[in-house]
C-alpha cells in the first residue's frame, strides 16, 4: 500500500470463527473493501483454537483486497495448536504479529495479545505461590513483547494492536468479578513509554467503546458483539481515520 495522508484503518476482534462458520464471515467484512485501507484483528480470530477453523478463517478473508493484520487471542490458545492456527493465517496473507513490529504504508503496527493481571492498584504482583508468580511472569512477558515490538517502531504514525485491554476504562460494563481477566495495567506501561496514536484490543464483549491511557491515548474496544450491541446497523468493525494531526472513529 502506497503512503497515504490520510489512512482508514478497520479494527475487529473476537470473530470467533468455527468450523460451521463457513460463509458466515466474509459479508460482514468484505465492505471493509470500500471502508477501510488496513484491516485489524484483535485475537480470538477462531473459537477452539483448531486448524480447522482457521482454515475456515482462512477461506473467508480471500474476500479482502486490503492488508490484514492480527494477534491472536486466549481462543486461538485453547487446543495447544496456535502455531498451526498462525501458519495457515500467515499462509493466507495475514500478517500476524506476536511481539513485532512492521510497517504498511508509512504507518507503523505493534503486535501483541497481551494477557490478563488486572489493572492499576488492583494489578497482581508476583508475591507467594509459584503459581502465582508464573502468572504474573507472563503478563510481564506480554508487556515486553509488546515494548519490543513498539521500541522497533520509525514510523511517525503507529497503532498498537492486541487482544487483551491495556486499561480498566475499556472494560467497565463487564461485572466487576472478570475484571482482572480482561486485562492488566502492564500493557500500559510500554504503551506511555512508546506512545502511538492508538491502540485497538477485543476480548471484553460487554466493555466500553473507548477510553484513554494515563498518558492520554485513545483505546479502543472493538469487540465483535460490542460493535453488533452498539452499532447494530453497520458493518462487523469500527474505522479510525488516522493522519498527521488526529483520529477520528
Amino acid at each position: 500500500m502506497a503512503e497515504k495522508q490520510i489512512v482508514r484503518l478497520a479494527a475487529v476482534g473476537d470473530l470467533h470463527v468455527k468450523k460451521t462458520s463457513q460463509g458466515a464471515i466474509a459479508p460482514l467484512l468484505t465492505p471493509v473493501n470500500d471502508e477501510a485501507d488496513v484491516l485489524l484483528l484483535c485475537g480470538d480470530l477462531t473459537d477452539y483454537g483448531l486448524p480447522e477453523e482457521a482454515g475456515v478463517l482462512a477461506k473467508e478473508l480471500s474476500a479482502i483486497r486490503i492488508p490484514i493484520v492480527a494477534v491472536l487471542g486466549n481462543h486461538d490458545f485453547e487446543s495447544g495448536q496456535q502455531g498451526e492456527v498462525c501458519r495457515i493465517l500467515s499462509d493466507a496473507g495475514v500478517k500476524m504479529l506476536d511481539g513485532e513490529a512492521l510497517e504498511i504504508g508509512g504507518i507503523g503496527f505493534a503486535g501483541a495479545k497481551g494477557f490478563p493481571g488486572g489493572f492499576d492498584r488492583g494489578t497482581l504482583g508476583a508475591w507467594g505461590e509459584v503459581g502465582i508468580k508464573r502468572f504474573v511472569q507472563e503478563a510481564i512477558d506480554q508487556a515486553l513483547k509488546l515494548e519490543s515490538a513498539l521500541a522497533r517502531l520509525r514510523t511517525e504514525r503507529r497503532v498498537a494492536v492486541l487482544h487483551y485491554s491495556p486499561i480498566r476504562a475499556t472494560v467497565e460494563g463487564e461485572p466487576l468479578e472478570i475484571f482482572p481477566f480482561l486485562g492488566t495495567s502492564r500493557l500500559e506501561e510500554p504503551l506511555n513509554r512508546h506512545p502511538v496514536n492508538f491502540v485497538v484490543h477485543g476480548h471484553a464483549h460487554h466493555g466500553t467503546l473507548e477510553g484513554r491511557t494515563s498518558g492520554g491515548i485513545p483505546v479502543y474496544n472493538v469487540a465483535a458483539p460490542l460493535l453488533m450491541q452498539k452499532f447494530p446497523d453497520r458493518p462487523r468493525f469500527r474505522v479510525i481515520t488516522l493522519n498527521a494531526a488526529h483520529n477520528e472513529a
